[in-house]
């Protein structure tokens, strides 16, 4: 009899729990919204309790089952995902929904409060500061950087040119030094100190970390995950790269110190390289910082907080894109004919070095990468926080779920993108954007918290692009069907 009584009493709490969780008035709306059969209690919250590939292919699937909208709802967690323009556009294009959503909130313990994850009058501050460090005369600087980098890459590839040699890492490790020295001014391809290769190897040590963290719910909440071996792991990485950065922000603000704001403009006059102690100095990002500093915009934390966002926002995402751009050229011979073809008209048989005006030219080449971006967006989709309710495909959004932007998706929908799945670059010819929707095509984000770094990742894609096409050719182990 007690058993029975027991039994009865769980079952009872387990249908309070259902009935609170899944019949608020936020469930409701959320239901009204298309998406996978609820189950009892946890609604269709087990569809996210799979494998990293699974969880993809199941939303390319629900992508093609449902029309621009679908929801998802789970242990009273709410969030919509959106994949036509429209919808995008009333929540990218205004400043009401730019917070990111809590899973953003991994990043943290590394980023802090930097351009990424800051708020508010907080955020606007920071974009502001950080907006001139991408202006033209900073980037045809960032060029010269950037031709050198991809150079040692090409120069990597004819070393081996007898080896079996994968590309993927030496991408990553191509991106890594580029960044580092255009955001801090630090060589990490010299490696002179043992500082610097226990950086980069602590780098990708944590990336390793974080995605099997936001691949694996049972490393999502804090209060567990730093208790883990892989949370200890995850806190020690932490340590090294802040010290790191720390060590490189010193250094750089000493020599600033010391020879005074005008160290930055003699930069600029001089074309690009400046020699104190014998040693050749090039503007940084960094520098940009340190100067804001001394204006009392921004203090120490906070400089440290926005290199390391420039770490991790302008590495992996570019080895990405360029590691898929290189994968669509091999498969496209005709293509990948005609930029050779581009690149002759610009160097004829020359073998110097590509200026920022080589790269202007380089147009056929950009509309090849952009329809790579497009095909295969290095982040496939963004996420924002609902602060407030809102009307999306006629569906009300209720304030307090998440929004997910599908890019991938978006890019792949064929009433904006005739044979979506065709790598076409002539998609990107002027005439063939015109009365295209503004948000039809969103790589790198859009609206005012759009990717601050686009010009500056375009550039360097560009750059190592042209250079491995002006030396070699590119051709596929093995042909998608």
């Amino acid at each position: 009899m007690i058993i029975l009584i027991v039994l009865l009493l769980f079952i009872l709490l387990l249908i309070y729990i259902h009935v609170l969780l899944n019949h608020s008035e936020k469930a409701k709306l959320i239901a009204a919204i298309p998406g996978s059969k609820w189950n009892f209690l946890v609604a269709n919250g087990l569809d996210i309790m799979v494998s990293p590939a699974e969880l993809f292919r199941l939303g390319r699937e629900a992508a093609n089952k449902f029309n621009g909208i679908y929801s998802f709802w789970g242990f009273g967690i709410g969030a919509v995902n959106i994949y036509n323009p429209e919808d995008i556009e009333i929540i990218l294009s205004t400043t009401k929904y730019n917070d990111k959503s809590s899973i953003y909130l991994l990043l943290k313990p590394w980023l802090q409060e930097g351009l990424l994850l800051s708020k508010g009058s907080k955020w606007q501050q920071r974009r502001k500061i950080l907006t001139p460090a991408f202006h033209f005369d900073i980037l045809s600087q960032f060029a010269v950087t950037l031709e050198e980098n991809s150079r040692r890459f090409v120069d990597y590839l004819e070393e081996n040119e007898e080896a079996e040699v994968n590309i993927v890492p030496l991408l990553s490790d191509s991106t890594l030094n580029a960044i580092c020295e255009t955001a801090m001014g630090v060589h990490l391809r010299d490696e002179a100190t043992n500082k610097g290769r226990i950086y980069k190897k602590t780098i990708y040590e944590l990336g390793k970390i974080l995605y099997v963290r936001f691949t694996n719910i049972i490393y999502l909440f804090d209060a567990t995950f730093f208790y883990t071996p892989l949370g200890l792991k995850h806190k020690k990485c932490l340590d090294t790269i802040h010290s790191f950065t720390k060590e490189v922000i010193k250094e750089r603000k000493e020599i600033i110190n010391k020879h005074g704001v005008k160290f930055l403009e003699n930069i600029k006059d001089d074309k690009n390289d400046v020699y104190i102690m014998n040693k050749r100095k090039r503007i940084a990002m960094l520098d940009l910082l340190i100067t804001a500093e001394k204006e009392s915009f921004i203090d120490d934390n906070g400089i440290q907080e926005e290199v390391d966002t420039f770490m991790f926002e302008g590495h992996d995402t570019t080895a990405s894109g360029l590691t898929y751009c290189l994968m669509a050229l091999a498969n496209e011979k005709i293509i990948q004919d005609k930029i050779v073809a581009e690149l002759h008209e610009i160097f004829g048989d020359s073998t110097r070095r590509a200026t920022i005006a080589d790269l202007s030219q380089m147009r056929y080449l950009e509309r090849c990468i952009k329809e790579s971006l497009r095909l295969y967006p290095p982040v496939p989709f963004i996420s924002r926080s609902i602060d407030e309710e809102v009307v999306l495909s006629n569906y009300t959004i209720p304030k307090g779920v998440f929004c997910h932007i599908h890019i991938y998706d978006l890019h792949r929908r064929p009433e904006l993108f005739e044979n979506p799945d065709k790598f076409d670059p002539d998609r990107f010819l002027p005439e063939n954007c015109v009365g295209r929707h503004p948000y039809a095509y969103i790589p790198f984000s859009a609206g005012p918290r759009n990717c601050i770094g686009q010009k500056f990742a375009m550039l360097e894609m560009k750059s190592l692009v042209s250079a491995v096409l002006r030396n070699f050719e590119i051709i596929p182990i093995t042909k998608p069907s």
